[in-house]
C-alpha cells in the first residue's frame, strides 16, 4: 500500500506534494482549494495508516512525521489564503497592510518546507546507498618488509647512564640577587629639622641650595616635602617673585621651632 497523501478536489486531484508545488509556482490560486477538503481527506488517510501499520505491527513514528508535516504546511496555507482573500486595491488599515506584506513572506515558507523536503530526500537516498558500502579494513602485510630492521645502538648500562645523569640535574629554580641595590632611607622629619637648623644660622635660604646640597634626588624630594608641612604648620614663609623663580624660605618672626606635630 502507498503510503503518499493524494488530494481529490474538484480542481485538483494528485499528490498533496503537487498541489504545494503549483501553489509555490502561483499556476493554482490558493483561493480556489478548499482546506477543509483537503484536511477531511488528510484525516482520513492517516486513520487508514494508522490501522494499516498497527495491523502489520510497524511503528507509527512515520504516520507522526506525516500529520505533523501537514500540520506546518496546512497553516501556512491557511495564512497564505487569508492574505489572498484581501482586496487588491486600497489597504483600508494597518492589518490589512500586514497581511499583504506576509504574502511573500509565506510564499517563502511554502518553498522553505519543499527545500528542506527535497534536502531529506536527498540525504535519505545518500544513507541509503551509504550503508551498502563496507569499509577495507587494510593489510598492512605488504608493507612489513619495507621499513629497515630495528638495530638497538644503546646498552642498557648505557640508558641507566644517561637516567642517572638526568636525575642529578640540578633542579632548583634559580634566584637573582638583589643585594647590590640599595634603596636610601630618608627622614622628613629629619630634612625639617635640618631646614630650621639652617634658619637659625640664617635668615634666609633657597630652595636651590637645598637641592645642591642634597646627596641624592630623594633626599631633595623629603626636603621639599618638608617645607610644605613647615609652611602648612606655619612655622616658615616662601616667597616667589615669579613662576619658576628662585623660591625664598624664611623663618615666621624667627621661630623656628618645629610645629608641624
Amino acid at each position: 500500500m502507498s503510503h503518499e497523501f493524494v488530494v481529490e478536489l474538484d480542481n485538483f486531484s494528485g499528490p498533496f506534494d503537487l498541489l504545494l508545488g503549483l501553489i509555490s509556482k502561483r499556476k493554482l490560486d490558493i483561493t480556489d482549494v478548499a482546506l477543509a477538503e483537503v484536511t477531511d481527506e488528510f484525516v482520513e488517510h492517516v486513520n487508514v495508516l494508522t490501522t494499516s501499520a498497527q495491523e502489520a505491527g510497524w511503528s507509527t513514528a512515520k504516520t507522526l512525521d506525516q500529520l505533523s508535516n501537514f500540520l506546518l504546511v496546512a497553516s501556512t496555507l491557511l495564512d497564505l489564503k487569508t492574505a489572498r482573500l484581501l482586496p487588491a486595491g486600497t489597504v483600508e488599515d494597518e492589518l490589512d497592510l500586514e497581511l499583504l506584506e506576509a504574502r511573500d513572506l509565506l510564499f517563502a515558507r511554502l518553498l522553505q518546507y519543499r527545500a528542506y523536503k527535497a534536502v531529506s530526500f536527498e540525504l535519505g537516498e545518500r544513507i541509503t546507498q551509504t550503508g551498502y558500502s563496507v569499509a577495507n579494513s587494510g593489510n598492512m602485510s605488504d608493507f612489513q618488509g619495507v621499513l629497515p630492521p630495528l638495530i638497538m645502538s644503546a646498552t642498557p648500562d648505557m640508558l641507566a647512564a644517561m637516567y642517572a645523569t638526568v636525575l642529578a640535574r640540578d633542579t632548583t629554580p634559580p634566584t637573582v640577587s638583589i643585594d647590590h641595590i640599595h634603596l636610601q632611607h630618608v627622614s622628613v622629619p629629619e630634612q625639617r629639622a635640618h631646614i630650621l637648623g639652617l634658619l637659625t644660622e640664617r635668615e634666609t635660604i633657597t630652595f636651590d641650595e637645598l637641592a645642591q646640597t642634597a646627596d641624592s634626588t630623594l633626599v631633595v624630594v623629603a626636603r621639599f616635602l618638608a617645607l610644605l608641612e613647615l609652611f602648612k604648620a606655619g612655622t616658615i614663609d616662601l616667597d616667589q617673585d615669579a613662576p619658576l623663580s628662585t623660591l625664598v624660605i624664611s623663618g615666621r618672626t624667627h621661630d623656628t621651632t618645629d610645629h608641624t606635630d
